[in-house]
Formats: C-alpha cells, structure tokens, sequence
C-alpha cells in the first residue's frame, strides 16, 4: 500500500509541476521575444529557487514523507526544465547563435545557483532563530549537506 500511495503521490506531484510548466512557459513566451527563450530559463531559475527553499524547509520541519516526494521529486521534478534547457542550447548553437547560446548556458547556470542560494538562506532566515546553536553539526544545513550514500533515492530534479 505505501508504493500505491507514493505512486499516487508522484504522480499528482508531477501532474501539477508539468502543468504548472507549460501554462507559465505558454504566458511568459507570449509577452517576450522568441529570440531567447526566456520561458525556459525562468522556469529554471525559479525551480532552482524553489528546491533550494524547499528542500532545506523540509528537512528542518519533517513533515510527513509524502509531501516532500510530491514537493520535490513530483512537482518539481515536473515543473524543472534542464532537459529542454539542453535542448534550447543546441538549437541556438546550430542556429549560429552562439552569443544567445552562452548567455543562456551561463545565465541559467549561474542564476539557478544564485537562487538555490538564496532560496535557501531565505529558509534559514525564516525557520532559525537568531542565534545559531554552538554545534555544526546539529545544524539541518550539516544533514542536508551530507553526501549520499549508495541506495539513497532523493531524485532531485
């Protein structure tokens, strides 16, 4: 019964994550210029924002596993762009827009990190109180930061 109900729980996730995509891409390519595509790259930044506050704020507040499976592996794994990001790099490229292409390449790359960044130290700021313990290690940041271990299955977006 728990694999049918994390089956179930993917699956709204990503239903609404997919969704939530193409509507946002839809609006943002109708009020910008077809010359870069700014939907995708949006969408990257704000996914990258998202799983940065996200993942930290769920960590910290532990709530009940299937939420953090439709959160993070359903929705935003459904709302994420990266592949066709690859995609939209390759066109520019073979298009001879080489220029557009590096913007994109670097600008996805460098604000998505900025975001994760910022998503997450706007979840600190949120969640912790002002002084921080004496004890790294107790810290959510130490155990979100560890590195995963064989069989671990948090497929990240």
């Amino acid at each position: 019964m728990e694999t049918l109900s994390k089956v179930v729980v993917l699956s709204l996730g990503g239903s609404l994550g997919v969704n939530a995509r193409y509507w946002l891409g839809v609006w943002i390519s109708g009020i910008s210029s077809p010359r870069f595509p700014w939907a995708t790259f949006l969408i990257n930044v704000s996914g990258s924002f998202a799983i940065g506050f996200l993942t930290y704020i769920l960590a910290r507040w532990l709530p009940h596993p299937n939420l953090r499976i439709f959160l993070l592996t359903g929705f935003l794994g459904g709302y994420t762009t990266f592949s066709t990001f690859e995609y939209d790099l390759l066109a520019s490229w073979e298009r001879g827009e080489r220029r557009m292409a590096a913007a994109n390449l670097v600008g996805s790359v460098g604000l998505g990190f900025a975001a994760v960044v910022l998503g997450t130290a706007l979840a600190r700021g949120i969640s912790e109180p002002r002084e921080r313990t004496r004890n790294p290690a107790s810290h959510p940041a130490a155990a979100a930061a560890e590195p995963r271990k064989a069989g671990d299955h948090d497929h990240r977006q």
